[in-house]
């Protein structure tokens, strides 16, 4: 469904950030992205949702692929019109607008009213809770409705392929456990998601397959259940270590050696 081919960006002309990215999204499928801060992860967001440009970024080399059409030169209203919708990282709602108002402006590129009807129900029974709240100004809201305001608000344009960015971010654990059923619940329904994340027990619990990304390149990839079990990924990116049984902190592992033992 979504290809990114040896992907190159660069920002303000000076500034290397994706290194020959290449990952796949299949049709039907949960892909998991996964890398710490700085790892390239919202910049692979903005390359496939066409907006490189609002934060002075370019693809220099390769090519991003969509239903066998390239989106290199797409403008993102387009791209949103071709069945890709994204949620930002940090919720990004309308914070002075009501729930309704809000997917009320995710649906407007549908012509069709009996459709955007259909997605609104459809969100309504995703997210009870927004049902709730419908008049509600959305500020308001707490930071676990937020996020589901932002996802709903995603849906009402009808997506074949969700992305989406940091889901988790702030969220208490409950909260991160209602989101992640709802990531699923959605692809049961027949959208591809995309799951951009620094969460790695949440989305590799429930993706087909995940990319682990360390300075613009991917540097493992597999089966999302391969990854979590993964003695690197366990150690790394959550924090265990199967010879002493004991957890060390992230921050006192040097990522050259990380990538040295991925790579070898």
């Amino acid at each position: 469904m979504l290809k990114l081919s040896n992907v190159e960006v660069v920002y303000n002309d000076v500034i290397l950030v994706l290194r020959g990215l290449s990952i796949e999204v299949p049709d039907g499928k949960i892909i998991a992205l996964l890398g710490a801060n700085g790892a390239g992860k919202t910049t692979t967001l903005r390359t496939l949702t066409g907006l490189l440009d609002v934060h002075s970024g370019v693809i220099t080399k390769g090519h991003v692929t969509y239903q066998g059409t390239e989106l290199n030169d797409k403008k993102p209203s387009d791209i949103v019109l071709q069945g890709i919708s994204q949620v930002m990282e940090g919720r990004r709602v309308f914070s002075e607008l009501t729930v309704d108002e809000n997917l009320t402006c995710g649906g407007i590129t549908v012509k069709d009213k009996g459709a955007v009807a259909a997605s609104y129900d459809r969100v309504m029974d995703l997210f009870p809770r927004l049902a709730e709240r419908r008049t509600q100004v959305a500020g308001y809201l707490s930071g676990g409705e937020q996020q589901m305001l932002a996802i709903g608000r995603a849906l009402m344009s009808e997506p074949k392929l969700l992305a989406l960015d940091e889901p988790s971010l702030g969220l208490a654990p409950k909260l991160v456990e209602q989101i992640r059923d709802i990531i699923v619940d959605i692809n049961a329904q027949g959208t591809s998601v995309l799951l951009i994340e620094q969460n790695a027990m949440m989305a590799l619990s429930i993706a087909d397959y995940g990319y682990v990304m360390e300075t613009g390149k991917v540097v493992m990839d597999g089966e999302g259940s391969q990854l979590l079990a993964d003695d690197d990924v366990r150690e790394f990116y959550l924090g265990l270590h199967s010879e002493e049984g004991t957890k060390r902190s992230f921050r006192d592992v040097k990522s050259y050696k990380r990538r040295k033992r991925w790579l070898s």
